[in-house]
């Protein structure tokens, strides 16, 4: 299993993807500089957390314009798997492959700390190791991580079973306590928490674990 993943000025969480995916598949993955403009092809794509481009304008909306993100939505459309983690949901939301937005949180404040997920759906690559109901505790850090959509398009991100996990309890101000989303194929997954912060008993706990253990197993077969 060959994985890339997408460096933006004011990425700061790329090393810990790669440390995650690493440990889980035994191969160290590919770093592929925002102004890239195509890669060898590769089994999954990582948006990984930090601050592109500073958060100026709007949390991902600069760097959802970078040249390389063309090919990254050519890859989506050819149906290789993306996983967009904290900055990484919110460039995913900018360039439209996932529904939604991610405004402020709603007590304005940065956010830091542990909270617990609710996992809403096994049946995709990213959640396959989890059942159904499990609660699964696993870091937060960000400041833009309130998920919001319109009537019509919630309506169908739930309708649809995009819900891929939920905070147990308020935290950010989410709607429906929303914290992860696939699209309708369940191939590209944006949460804002960060399982690759929890994947060592030295972060506290490893409850992400499982997330990539699934990944390498389904995209090793």
């Amino acid at each position: 299993m060959q994985s890339a993943i997408i460096v933006f000025p004011g990425s700061n969480r790329e090393r810990d993807a790669a440390v995650a995916l690493k440990r889980a598949t035994g191969r160290e993955p590919l770093h592929i500089w925002h102004r890239e403009t195509e890669f060898p092809d590769v089994d999954l794509i990582i948006l990984p957390g930090g601050f592109s481009y500073g958060d100026y304008l709007r949390c991902g909306a600069m760097a959802a314009q970078s040249p390389i993100m063309r090919e990254v939505k050519a890859r989506a459309a050819k149906g290789v798997p993306i996983l967009g983690i904290c900055n990484g949901f919110q460039i995913l939301v900018e360039t439209g492959l996932l529904p939604g937005a991610l405004l402020r949180n709603a007590s304005l404040k940065f956010i830091c700390k542990r909270v617990e997920l609710s996992v809403e759906r096994t049946d995709t690559i990213f959640t396959k190791k989890y059942r159904n109901g499990d609660v699964i505790t696993v870091p937060v850090a960000h400041g833009d991580g309130n998920y919001v959509a319109d009537a019509e398009t919630l309506k169908r991100v739930e309708g649809q079973g995009q819900v891929a996990f939920r905070y147990v309890g308020e935290v950010n101000g989410s709607m429906n306590n929303i914290a992860g989303v696939t699209d309708p194929a369940g191939r590209i997954l944006g949460l804002m928490p960060h399982p690759e912060d929890a994947t060592d008993p030295a972060h506290g706990g490893t409850d992400g674990v499982k997330m990539f253990a699934g990944l390498a197993e389904a995209l090793a077969a």
